[in-house]
């Protein structure tokens, strides 16, 4: 039987915020997470924006944070490039339906250290917790050698990826315009003018010469900002 003494020295789990906008999956994932008596979900966020708010909260400690990719008012993507400003030496994992390449690159470029498909979640995610804790990377097994090989080869031949075309605050608008969202409803939700809104507009159809909602659509489904 252990002695207080060493009792006192077993390192305490890591407090991880679970963003994922289905009720159902954050209670399967928490199933998971809190069976492991080194791993504890102490926040829950049914949104990107919550997530983002939950980690503004100097009470609230965190270690790690696990984000779906596909979620309304902010994304897993969008909310992993601002938790990092929020919480210097925050783990981020992503946790995704997607197998898509270029949903993986944003997510490594964004900050996170995993990336892990709920497909396979009860089989991988406890060991990806422990991987990003560790500042191992963990990506879903199968996956990286083409993944890589792919990613160089679009490299190689010089193509641009979406993510270094828009501003960050151009890939709110777009999100939410895609999202069928009017210029008053984003404007209240972004706390702007309407006018400036419709000047973001304006820059996304020039920037990505394009023509109408439905084509800014169709460009924030392939970029990942919004779910088909």
């Amino acid at each position: 039987m252990p002695s207080p003494a060493s009792e006192r020295l077993l390192p305490r789990p890591a407090r991880i915020l679970l963003a994922d906008d289905h009720a159902l999956v954050r209670r399967g994932v928490r199933l998971i997470l809190d069976l492991e008596p080194d791993l504890e979900v102490v926040a829950e966020a049914g949104d990107g924006g919550a997530a983002v708010e939950l980690a503004r909260d100097p009470a609230l400690a965190l270690d790690l944070a696990i984000l779906d990719i596909a979620m309304p008012r902010l994304t897993g993507l969008q909310a992993a490039r601002e938790l990092p400003a929020l919480r210097p030496g925050l783990r981020m994992l992503m946790l995704t339906m997607h197998d898509n390449e270029q949903y993986l690159f944003q997510a490594l470029k964004a900050g996170a250290g995993g990336y892990v498909l709920k497909s396979v979640a009860d089989r991988d995610l406890v060991a990806a917790c422990r991987a990003v804790m560790r500042d191992e990377p963990f990506l879903y097994p199968g996956a990286v050698t083409s993944l890589i090989r792919n990613y160089l080869d679009r490299a190689r031949a010089g193509e641009e990826t979406h993510d270094r075309l828009l501003t960050p605050r151009e890939e709110e608008v777009l999100k939410l315009v895609a999202e069928g969202h009017s210029s008053k409803e984003i404007a209240e939700l972004l706390y702007i003018s309407v006018k400036t809104v419709q000047r973001h507009r304006a820059n996304l159809l020039q920037k990505l010469g394009m023509r109408d909602r439905l084509e800014l659509t169709r460009y924030a489904i392939r970029a990942g900002l919004v779910e088909p």
